[in-house]
């Protein structure tokens, strides 16, 4: 039974962690999660030992986790990001999973779980985290932002993908049978969602939608839990069926209330991003393992060479095939904010740890280096981007000023 103390704790480092980031906002921009993580480890047993996680505090964060990678999902609008967009995200993509694994199987001594663990961690794309910011700061709308989804989308699916059929336990034709079953189902529930509604679905969406019955709400949480259900049945990591589950529900509501899908997604999100999603960041806080990597000289040296593996890894591919027609400030920025990771190398190294396959001190260090590219990275893409721009402003006021001048 869960120490109400302890759910207390939780949620007022929540609360806490938007003050924070109000406080220091007009010094430097610093993310949210960083707060929460780090509230996280402040009230954790490494620390202060106020709060420590229990059976029920695991599955709110692990619902948390879910909400995140679901509502990755709504975002992507796949009508925008296939094509050539879409293709080379995936060959950069794939560039990166060999590259990780080829890198990790060094850093591993041989081992070739280990490489499998840390290698698929580091091609991962924090885009539950990124996109957030991006909206927040006006970038998700126009080129750069579709680009950005289409790249984010498959650093955050693919891993999940890999993780089914690499980290699953079982041989791999087994577990690509069953990704393929997964995904057969998937494919006729995308169909079924792009069914016209019947037209009482959207008068009960409107006549419930500032009442208690709140049903178009249900409905999404409804096909929430049978996408995760399916991906339990199927013996896959349940983050397959968030994401799943978030594109589904993008369809279900913009074919079936336009008008009104907005505010259902809306509310949706208060519920994510203002209960589930920060308990998994304070969890994920009180859960780092900061003793074993203080404490061990090649753990924390581990740190900065996992950073910068996450720019050459996921970054390098990102930049080298990027559309032609980004500047090379965006081409960065995009390399940058693709490194940005946190969420699946939590959930992917908590696996190798559970599996026997990752040491505790090896895993924090993934994670610490995580941290650190959610606080620095899109930070400087956002300022080259800024920069940039402003740059392009001067040149063209410039050159209009010449124009001028001639005439």
């Amino acid at each position: 039974m869960t120490h109400p103390g302890t759910l207390i704790l939780i949620m007022a480092a929540a609360v806490l962690a938007p003050l924070l980031v109000y406080a220091t906002g007009r010094r430097i921009r610093i993310p949210l999660v960083i707060f929460e993580i780090s509230l996280g480890i402040l009230i954790g047993p490494d620390v202060l030992g106020w709060a420590r996680p229990d059976d029920v505090v695991d599955t709110l964060a692990d619902l948390g986790l879910s909400m995140l990678i679901f509502l990755a999902g709504y975002e992507i609008e796949f009508a925008a990001v296939r094509g050539d967009t879409l293709r080379r995200s995936l060959w950069a993509w794939l560039l990166s999973l060999g590259l990780g694994i080829g890198v990790a199987f060094l850093i591993s001594g041989g081992d070739v779980f280990e490489a499998f663990v840390i290698g698929t961690a580091l091609t991962s794309t924090a885009l539950g985290t990124v996109l957030p910011m991006l909206r927040d700061s006006g970038q998700l709308r126009g080129r750069f932002g579709t680009v950005m989804s289409a790249f984010g989308a498959v650093g955050e699916f693919g891993p999940v993908v890999a993780v089914a059929l690499l980290l699953s336990g079982r041989r791999p034709g087994e577990s690509a049978a069953l990704l393929a079953g997964f995904g057969v189902l998937t494919a006729g529930a995308v169909f079924w969602a792009m069914r016209p509604r019947p037209p009482w679905f959207a008068r009960l969406t409107e006549r419930t939608l500032h009442s208690s019955g709140q049903f178009a709400v249900r409905f999404v949480m409804l096909l929430l839990a049978c996408m995760l259900g399916l991906a339990e049945v199927f013996g896959l990591d349940v983050l397959l069926g968030a994401f799943a589950a978030g594109v589904l529900t993008r369809l279900v509501l913009r074919r079936a209330v336009p008008e009104s899908s907005e505010q259902v997604l809306g509310k949706v999100e208060a519920m994510g991003f203002g209960f589930l999603v920060p308990l998994f960041y304070v969890v994920t806080g009180i859960e780092f393992d900061l003793h074993a990597l203080l404490h061990d000289l090649g753990a924390l040296l581990l740190v900065p060479v996992f950073l910068l593996l996450f720019l050459l890894v996921r970054g390098a591919p990102v930049y080298a095939l990027a559309p032609r027609d980004l500047g090379r400030a965006d081409r960065t920025a995009l390399a940058l904010f693709a490194s940005t990771c946190l969420p699946l190398v939590v959930a992917i190294t908590t696996i190798g740890v559970d599996q026997d396959l990752l040491a505790s001190d090896e895993a924090a260090s993934l994670v610490g280096a995580a941290m650190i590219s959610v606080l620095v990275l899109p930070l400087l893409a956002t300022r080259l981007r800024s920069t940039a721009g402003d740059a392009s402003r001067e040149q063209a006021a410039h050159g209009t000023a010449k124009d001028a001048e001639a005439w």
